[in-house]
């Protein structure tokens, strides 16, 4: 959300010190900031709201069904994150500002409850209550930081204009009673307000962000993306167990359960192995926190949220139907969970690990996901079989990636003094050079 350049020492700790004068706001220690109960409160209205994406994924996987729903995820986790960046600027645990996040907690439960009935009669609840939430929330960020009394920053009042803007989009196509026009309507509003952050939330006459406005701890914005992806994830064991207790077992259920569940433990340890680690360490002594917070939190955490929705969609109709032959809706919805997880967290990795390439372990992913989607669509194997080899998927990315960083694929073929290993080993390091040169030329 930042802009890129990085804030100098100076302005950085004059803003610091700025908001250590306001009691509304956090106290930023070295850079780092504790996540609040609060947080982890408000966390719980979006166990709820995950629950609903997926039941209407469940209920329509049409072309449409899954455009509607994707429209509605979007939606969805713009409040979050939104949310998740004004708190880590206010302090949670302020009288005022408590009120202030349980009002907004309050809403997001209206919004949530609203998802099933967005476009039908429910849609002006859905509206009502995102606009109120993301417009409400701003200007009371803008009057906590003191934007209102001339501190010289618009930052967050400029957010709010954007939204008001976005929300011309969103009204216009509340009224529209044709669906097709009214997914458009929607579309076009997220799209504005997901190009806001690139645009710098530029505002004629108030100008646009500075990387002052967007100085960060970034552990807590590490933190707060790492319990969302445990959200999402403990909504697909809790869909798992619910299914399973209702369904007759038999050997087929029995694997299916086992199948999904092996798939969610899989989901966790290639993120949270490496990646979660890794990117906190990485936003934290990361000169513009802010700059990381935008590109792997804010936007690449998106693929990886909507990957295990899709995959939880995929494990609830394994065991559901699980010898049923795979046709394109399943098919879609588990290669399409797989790319969207696996890619997301590749492209998370690559920006937090400093390197110019992508983990060999998560392409390979990639390239089995493929074969997995044509192996789907010509053979049509039985839901259990797709869904089985969707976690054989996840099993290997893990695998792999575990090995690569606890002993290493090369490092082994080097004490077997294998030639490959030299060789792999000198192009590694070309690239590295290469990057480094682009680097220190581009600062």
């Amino acid at each position: 959300m930042p802009a890129d350049p990085t804030p100098s020492k100076t302005a950085k700790a004059r803003e610091l010190e700025k908001r250590a004068r306001n009691p509304l706001t956090r106290t930023i220690t070295d850079g780092h900031a504790e996540v609040s109960y609060l947080e982890l409160f408000f966390d719980l209205v979006f166990v709820f709201a995950i629950t609903q994406l997926s039941h209407m994924m469940l209920a329509d996987l049409s072309p449409a069904g899954a455009l509607r729903t994707a429209i509605l995820f979007f939606a969805v986790w713009w409040a979050w994150i939104y949310t998740t960046w004004v708190t880590n600027w206010l302090d949670p645990d302020h009288g005022v500002n408590r009120l202030a996040f349980g009002v907004v907690m309050g809403l997001s439960l209206l919004l949530g409850s609203a998802i099933p009935t967005a476009f039908g009669h429910g849609g002006a609840t859905f509206v009502a209550a995102y606009l109120t939430v993301q417009i409400g929330r701003s200007l009371y960020a803008s009057y906590a930081l003191d934007e209102w009394r001339g501190s010289g920053s618009t930052n967050l009042l400029r957010i709010a204009l954007w939204f008001a803007l976005s929300a011309i989009a969103w009204l216009i196509g509340l009224l529209d009673d044709d669906l097709a026009w009214r997914a458009g309507w929607w579309a076009a509003a997220l799209a504005i307000e997901y190009a806001g952050p690139y645009a710098l939330f530029w505002v004629p006459r108030l100008g646009r962000s500075t990387p002052e406005d967007w100085i960060i701890a970034g552990n807590h914005m590490a933190e707060r993306c790492a319990l969302f992806i445990i959200i999402a994830l403990g909504e697909s064991l809790l869909i798992t167990g619910a299914i399973f207790a209702k369904t007759e077992h038999s050997a087929a259920t029995t694997a299916a359960f086992v199948s999904a569940f092996v798939s969610t433990f899989a989901m966790w340890w290639v993120y949270f192995d490496l990646g979660a680690r890794r990117g906190a360490e990485h936003i934290e002594h990361h000169p513009n926190p802010g700059l990381v917070g935008r590109q792997a939190y804010t936007y690449w955490h998106i693929p990886i949220v909507a990957g295990i929705i899709l995959l939880a969609v995929a494990d609830e109709f394994a065991l559901t139907h699980p010898l049923d032959p795979s046709h394109a809706p399943f098919v879609a919805v588990v290669a399409g969970g797989l790319a969207l997880f696996v890619g997301g967290n590749m492209s998370f990795k690559r920006i937090t690990s400093g390197n110019p390439w992508y983990p060999l372990s998560h392409s390979i992913g990639l390239g089995l996901t493929a074969a997995i989607a044509a192996w789907g669509l010509l053979l049509h194997p039985s839901h259990l079989a797709l869904a089985l080899a969707g976690a054989a998927v996840l099993i290997i990315v893990a695998a792999w990636e575990w090995v690569s960083f606890h002993g290493g694929w090369l490092e082994r073929m080097e004490r077997r003094g294998w030639r490959v290993a030299g060789i792999l080993r000198r192009r590694i390091e070309r690239r590295r050079k290469r990057h480094e040169a682009k680097a220190k030329r581009s600062g």
